[in-house]
């Protein structure tokens, strides 16, 4: 019987934490569809894209892919992501309702900085799921009482933005000899067999 616990229970724990899935793995695929068109599945639709995009361009990253940059004038990749995590902080602001509050990344790793990233867009992208056209309307930008925009605005800034910033990763690894995995199909949004 002891015998038969010391296999049993730990296989129990290792399927519970299986099952359950890493949240930080969330992007491993992009979510499910939603089952209607509304304004908040579609703008949260575009959010999973970006964090599905995200989660494999800035996946198995090297530390001297963080400090490459293709040109003197450009970002390397980690200003780049560093970039990306205040655009998707003030996306999480947004759909919150609350301002934007600046990001800290004193002392924040690769690691730190890609899991904060992971959870505001997945924050984002849960809250938008649920959100009808009139909570879009309150889903304003706000930096100052006097510089604040609407939800149209978060569309085509931070969140077209920080697509755009992903895809120079993807670029920018390439050209520092690490390409992200082949096996990736953006259009499905899945991980090919």
């Amino acid at each position: 019987m002891k015998l038969l616990l010391s296999i049993v229970l730990p296989l129990l724990f290792i399927c519970q934490a299986t099952c359950q899935g890493n949240k930080l793995d969330y992007y491993y695929e992009i979510p499910t569809a939603p089952t209607e068109y509304t304004a908040g599945s579609v703008a949260a639709r575009v959010v999973d894209g970006l964090g599905f995009r995200y989660y494999w361009g800035t996946e198995g990253l090297r530390q001297e892919d963080l400090g490459f940059k293709p040109s003197d004038e450009a970002r390397t990749i980690e200003e780049t992501m560093d970039h990306i995590v205040s655009l998707t902080q003030i996306l999480v602001d947004a759909v919150n309702e609350k301002p934007f509050g600046g990001v800290d990344l004193e002392g924040k790793s690769y690691e730190d900085k890609r899991n904060m990233t992971l959870r505001n867009i997945r924050e984002a992208g849960e809250k938008l799921k649920k959100s009808s056209s009139e909570d879009l309307e309150r889903y304003d930008m706000i930096f100052s009482s006097s510089n604040e925009f609407p939800f149209w605005n978060l569309l085509n800034g931070p969140i077209a933005d920080a697509i755009n910033h992903v895809g120079q990763i993807i670029s920018i690894r390439r050209t520092s000899g690490n390409p992200y995995n082949q096996n990736i199909s953006v259009l499905r949004g899945k991980v090919k067999n």
